[in-house]
């Protein structure tokens, strides 16, 4: 009985040091992973808007409000998660960066930053999550001529549908070769974007 009472108590010793060791790792990093999360969102910004001198919050920007807007419009797997006015360096609004997330990825969660200019014009997207299948959905990062996100470049901000035949018009998207499931993903989380700039600034049709 003793050796019982024994055991028991160095168990209990144990999970209450590994549990304060493990509470003390988290105080530690928490502060870092929170500054490298900030730095990689606005590094994102900066990629969708190369030209503003600054990003600022839109007041009273409410995420659960600006979510409800798109999940209403049918994007039941997006959630706008913030929403930034990109401005010149004269502090004139040039247009706005939505942070969108999609939960329908191959992997899992896909959150980016789009750039719309108050002309209705995407300047693209900027992945700061994704864990798609490497040398497929994974493709969906890459950037430059010819790839997946370049079809988000300079295109009037319209609803998308992605096509495995080849885009014929100007709302269609070519999937991603063996990703289409990551490529509807990303594109129903720019509609998702789009809708709800479409709620900002009275912008591009839906139809």
């Amino acid at each position: 009985m003793n050796k019982l009472v024994k055991d028991a108590l160095v168990l209990t010793c144990i999970t209450v040091i590994a549990g304060f060791a493990l509470g003390l790792v988290y105080e530690i990093t928490k502060g870092p992973i929170a500054n490298a999360e900030q730095e990689a969102l606005k590094e994102a910004y900066q990629t969708v808007f190369a030209d503003a001198a600054s990003f600022e919050l839109i007041e009273d920007f409410d995420a659960e409000k600006a979510t409800a807007i798109v999940r209403d419009a049918g994007y039941a797997d997006d959630s706008i998660d913030n929403c930034v006015l990109a401005k010149d360096a004269s502090g004139n609004t040039i247009g706005y960066v939505i942070t969108v997330s999609s939960t329908a990825g191959y992997g899992g969660t896909i959150t980016f930053s789009l750039g719309i200019t108050n002309d209705g014009v995407l300047n693209g997207y900027s992945i700061t999550e994704i864990a798609e299948t490497a040398g497929l959905g994974m493709k969906a990062k890459d950037v430059g001529e010819g790839t997946f996100s370049s079809q988000f470049v300079n295109r009037n901000a319209e609803i998308f549908t992605v096509t495995k035949t080849g885009a014929k018009d100007s709302s269609e998207i070519d999937a991603i070769s063996a990703a289409t499931v990551t490529s509807k993903a990303v594109t129903n989380g720019v509609n998702a974007g789009v809708t709800y700039f479409n709620t900002l600034v009275g912008g591009a049709s839906n139809e």
